[in-house]
């Protein structure tokens, strides 16, 4: 890929909790730390790792949602520019969108198909289109989020991702609950959108599913971007990564046998592999 301006640049980003504990003793948990990567216009990105690691953040960060007891450190960049918290404010759901891994984020009190529509003219999809592609029956755009089954829900909010216009598509979990055709649906959807120069920052669990669809893969561990690797040459051989988390991910996949790894073979991480293998991976 031709090198240009990243559409995303992360750069030694770090998030830490205030919190109190007994006696009014003020602790600090750090989250992420020092985490680094740049997304490039129509580039597909997957950042991969065991639930509770943290990956979910990252994408809050970016928005600037996150809770007002976090603490921020390092740079986030978009379109080489630095973003500041009112940029964030400004630009998420317009040139940041979230499929968020909640279906909470839908408005209750706004019909489904308002929540698809878009208000921009540049934007040719429309919410009947949108409803068919995701087989969605008419009805649908007159209920209510609570009215509909959270796999309907999760439709939704990947259809609303389709009108928003958006350049940066942060993909947070996106199939949990979806039968397999909307999976690769989902996954179509995705590749579409980056197909037509968007960035898409695809946040997952399931290395299977970056396999698919990613162009790079971004392992995530204990709130640490170990390495950044081509997705196809991760996928061929462990041989191709190189820190003993990612070779660990890659030893327990079904596919590869579920196969335990020895740190006599990968280095002395101890923690890591055992993280890996006892993660959702």
């Amino acid at each position: 890929m031709e090198q240009q301006t990243p559409l995303l640049e992360v750069k030694n980003f770090s998030v830490s909790f205030k919190q109190y504990g007994k006696g009014l003793k003020q602790n600090v948990t750090q989250v992420i730390s020092n985490f680094t990567l740049d997304l490039y216009p129509g580039e597909i990105m997957a950042i991969v790792g065991a639930s509770g690691s943290g990956k979910s953040l990252l994408a809050h960060a970016i928005l600037g949602i996150l809770p007002s007891n976090a603490y921020i450190n390092g740079s986030i960049k978009y379109k080489g520019e630095e973003l500041t918290q009112k940029d964030k404010e400004q630009l998420r759901g317009k040139e940041i969108s979230l499929i968020p891994q909640s279906v909470g984020y839908l408005d209750p009190l706004m019909k489904t198909g308002k929540q698809i529509d878009s208000p921009l003219k540049s934007v040719k999809s429309t919410v009947k289109s949108i409803m068919s592609r995701f087989h969605m029956a008419d009805g649908v755009k007159n209920k209510y989020p609570f009215q509909l089954s959270g796999g309907m829900a999760r439709r939704v909010l990947i259809g609303t991702a389709l009108t928003s216009g958006a350049h940066l598509i942060i993909a947070d979990e996106p199939t949990p609950g979806l039968h397999k055709s909307m999976v690769d649906e989902t996954l179509s959807t995705l590749k579409e959108l980056a197909g037509n120069g968007r960035g898409v920052l695809m946040i997952t669990h399931d290395i299977d599913l970056a396999f698919i669809i990613a162009d790079k893969i971004a392992v995530f561990n204990k709130g640490r971007s170990v390495e950044v690797v081509d997705a196809k040459a991760f996928e061929a051989s462990p041989d191709y990564v190189k820190h003993p988390y990612s070779k660990a991910l890659w030893h327990a996949l079904p596919q590869n046998g579920f196969h335990s790894i020895r740190s006599k073979d990968y280095g002395d991480d101890i923690d890591a592999i055992q993280d890996a293998q006892g993660g959702e991976a």
